[in-house]
């Protein structure tokens, strides 16, 4: 089970083998498990973005803006909500970042809910989930209604039942993350949503660990708002913009909070008052970055054409194989798994817990096998399935076992 051979044959036998020669891979000794982090560069962006620069903006300047860029959010939205998100066309748009979206989400669910000022949230939310979260709260003059755990990582995902313990007919929104960024554990997305419209609630969900390695079918299951980033699975390169996704039915009751200019229903009338843009381009704030948004576009067009059904099979077997190669090598030497053991609760990465986590992270490094720590005690091992390879992850887990292997027992 854990011989090198094995990883090969699975290498052999994987379908979507030939998009990793479609990534711009300069090292193919180094070892890459932090896709969950910063996804790998497309081969073709770097052309892309070259065109925007030399011929869109160098040769064709301001007038780029009416031959195109104007409609970017809404077009890399759509390409992007419909391949991944399971979205309606109109739906979806790329802008700002996952905290300004996650504010500007929050506010317009609230607002739909005018007469309830609760939010409920996780304790072990990502960071910035929580920080909005209270500052939304405080500005509305509601409160929050934690629910979870905050230090303890569980491989148990978020059931509706758990969230059902905090409603009641004051919670106007419930915020919680796809795929929890430290265990991977996928929550009850149908059960969650359905419990919290049958006590009268909105929910708004953080795709950013699930869009493009989970499926996601958020208008069929009607869903409300959603937030995501696309520098991770996406591989829409460092910083790249967000999304945001709304459900058709909430459009013309949505209000944004950041009421910019790109979000006017015509922004270069420079009227006197904010009138809002139909649909969801309405939550645009400031101008967007073009060559972002081309860089986006291509990494979406990537997984539209491997498939996102495809690219989670995938993302089970290599989740799979790092949970089998755990428990041969690593859980006898103190290793902790962290995730879920059953795949169809697991998202794209694996988390390892030992008390010297920090240290083993940093010696696999300088052996140029790339995971990502979690403070406190947590290894990452993100599994990209366009260009992970069933040998990296035998090879990654193979040079921590060898690590432990060196730690005083």
């Amino acid at each position: 089970m854990t011989d090198r051979s094995r990883a090969e044959a699975l290498d052999a036998q994987d379908p979507l083998a030939p998009f990793r020669s479609r990534f711009a891979i300069a090292d193919d000794g180094l070892v890459y498990l932090d896709g969950n982090s910063l996804g790998r560069l497309p081969a073709a962006t770097a052309g892309r973005i070259d065109d925007v620069v030399r011929s869109q903006w160098g040769e064709r300047l301001i007038r780029s803006w009416t031959e195109g860029w104007m409609d970017l959010p809404l077009e890399v939205g759509d390409r992007l909500g419909t391949a991944l998100l399971g979205a309606r066309p109109g739906e979806t748009v790329v802008c700002d970042n996952v905290t300004v979206n996650t504010y500007k989400a929050l506010h317009a669910a609230m607002s739909l809910r005018p007469d309830r000022s609760t939010i409920v949230a996780h304790r072990g939310e990502f960071p910035t989930d929580r920080y909005v979260t209270r500052s939304v709260a405080q500005a509305r003059g509601g409160r929050v209604w934690w629910i979870g755990e905050a230090e303890e990582v569980s491989p148990s995902p978020v059931t509706a039942s758990v969230v059902a313990d905090g409603l009641d007919d004051d919670v106007a929104v419930v915020l919680l993350s796809v795929v929890d960024y430290r265990s991977a554990a996928i929550a009850d997305v149908e059960g969650i949503t359905r419990a919290a419209h049958e006590a009268g609630a909105v929910v708004v969900w953080d795709c950013s660990h699930a869009v493009g390695s989970v499926p996601l079918q958020l208008h069929d299951l009607e869903a409300d708002l959603a937030v995501g980033c696309t520098y991770k699975y996406v591989n829409g390169g460092p910083g790249a913009p967000a999304f945001v996704w709304a459900h058709q039915r909430h459009h013309d009751a949505l209000a944004n909070p950041v009421p910019g200019w790109m979000g006017h229903a015509d922004p270069f009338a420079m009227g006197p008052a904010y009138e809002p843009a139909p649909g969801v381009r309405r939550f645009m704030t400031g101008t967007p970055s073009a060559i972002a948004l081309a860089a986006v576009d291509e990494g979406v067009a990537l997984l539209a054409e491997a498939g996102i059904e495809a690219v989670r099979a995938k993302s089970v077997l290599l989740t799979s194989y790092a949970v089998e190669l755990h428990d041969a090598w690593l859980a006898p030497r103190g290793v902790e798994l962290a995730s879920p053991r059953d795949g169809a609760v697991r998202g794209s990465h694996v988390t390892l817990r030992h008390p010297e986590a920090r240290l083993l992270t940093e010696a696999l490094t300088d052996r140029g096998v790339i995971p990502d720590f979690r403070n406190p005690d947590g290894i990452r091992v993100g599994l990209a399935p366009l260009y992970t390879t069933f040998t990296e992850v035998h090879d990654g887990l193979a040079a921590l076992r060898d690590l432990l292997h060196a730690l005083p027992a």
